[in-house]
Order: structure tokens, then C-alpha cells, then sequence
């Protein structure tokens, strides 16, 4: 089967310098990729430049990708190959950046705009916009395809989580969504429409995910 895993995280710019990230390592879906490329399968993995785990087992290609936009444009760029599997275990960056603001003596905001933002000018503040969402326009691009997508949470419960899980599932038609984090707590969930199982560790979950596979 053609599989297509994404890992590791996005990041949006600041300025020419700086930038917005967060704390995925990439690890979860490089090793799912090497799982399913052990088992036979024809794997691509696109990976964030920003990830720390790096482990490129001979048998999958890999790509990397930098900001949400250039990773939207490479899932896009594949919508016309025959894809059986899409396996979305980015760690999409949530916003990026709008307009920045000094706040002058006087107590008025003014927007700045500069390649290298000073500290020199004091405490700035800066617009955070939603990034789009690249789940929702999976379907679209791999009609025949199975989905997978992840559900990472940090506040809440684990009904909760599994709750956001299958309302991912409903509203971007994918085939099933892996539920984790703090919220969720150890191991795993794989949420589908009418069902969710537990699984303890990774090595479970990648079973789980490759039973996806069959007809």
C-alpha cells in the first residue's frame, strides 16, 4: 500500500529571524513510518525541518516541510498520485502571525513593521491568527484514500478528547483520529465514528493503524 505519513511540527515567522513552533519532536510519526516501511509498504514521509527526532530507516522517502503554508502546498502538490493512505500526525502550528504593535508613552498603539524586531523598543504586542486547517482539506485531495488524523489535547478529559475526535472525524470525513496527550493520558485512542479503542503504547497503535490498511 502507498502510505503517506506527516510529522513533526510547523512554524510560522515573526520576522526574519524569529519564529513560532511547538514542543513535537516528530518522533510518533518518523517511527510510524518505519514501522509500516517494515511491513512492506511504500511509505513518504514528510517531516518538519524543526523536528529533533531523526531516524531515517532505509525503505521510505522522506521530505521535509517548514511553515503550515509549505506543508499545505506539498500534501496539495500529491492530490493527483494514487495514495491508499494518509497517516496526518503533524504537529500543525494553531496561528500565525498577524500585525505588531509598540505601545507608545502616550498610551497609543502603532503598528511596526521590521525584518528584525528590537527589544530596544519595549514590550510589543503581537496579533495571532488561525492558521487553516489542512485536516478539512484532506478528503478533498485523496478522495480514495484512508484518513487518519490526531487529536492532541492538554486541558480536559479523556471523554472529552474522545469526543473532539470523533467530531474531527465526522466534519473532514476521515476514516479515524488517534486521541493522546495529557488530557487523553497514557497511550492511545483510536476513535472512529462509532467506536474507540485503547491502546497502551506506540508499538500498539501502529498495529492498530496498519489493520486501517486492509480491506
Amino acid at each position: 500500500m502507498r502510505c503517506l505519513v506527516t510529522a513533526g511540527p510547523t512554524y510560522e515567522p515573526l520576522d526574519a529571524v524569529r519564529r513560532l513552533t511547538n514542543f513535537s519532536t516528530g518522533r510518533l510519526g518518523s517511527d510510524l513510518a518505519g514501522f509500516l516501511a517494515s511491513r512492506g509498504h511504500q511509505v513518504s514521509l514528510l517531516l518538519g525541518e524543526q523536528a529533533t527526532f531523526r531516524a531515517h530507516v532505509p525503505g521510505y522517502d522522506i521530505q521535509t516541510f517548514t511553515t503550515t503554508a509549505d506543508l499545505r502546498g506539498q500534501l496539495n502538490a500529491r492530490a493527483g498520485q494514487s495514495v491508499d493512505a494518509v497517516f496526518h500526525a503533524a504537529a500543525v502550528s494553531d496561528f500565525s502571525f498577524g500585525k505588531i504593535w509598540v505601545r507608545l508613552a502616550n498610551g497609543q498603539l502603532t503598528e511596526i513593521y521590521s525584518e528584525k524586531l528590537s527589544s530596544r523598543q519595549g514590550d510589543l504586542l503581537a496579533e495571532l491568527r488561525p492558521t487553516p486547517k489542512i485536516i478539512t482539506e484532506l478528503r478533498s485531495w485523496f478522495p480514495d484514500a484512508r484518513l487518519v488524523g490526531w487529536k492532541y489535547e492538554v486541558d480536559g478529559d479523556r471523554d472529552a478528547v474522545i469526543q473532539q475526535a470523533r467530531k474531527q472525524v465526522a466534519e473532514c470525513s476521515t476514516d479515524a483520529c488517534v486521541a493522546n496527550g495529557p488530557a487523553y493520558g497514557a497511550g492511545f485512542g483510536l476513535v472512529r465514528a462509532d467506536s474507540c479503542i485503547h491502546l497502551a503504547d506506540a508499538a500498539h497503535l501502529f498495529e492498530a493503524l496498519e489493520g486501517l490498511l486492509r480491506p
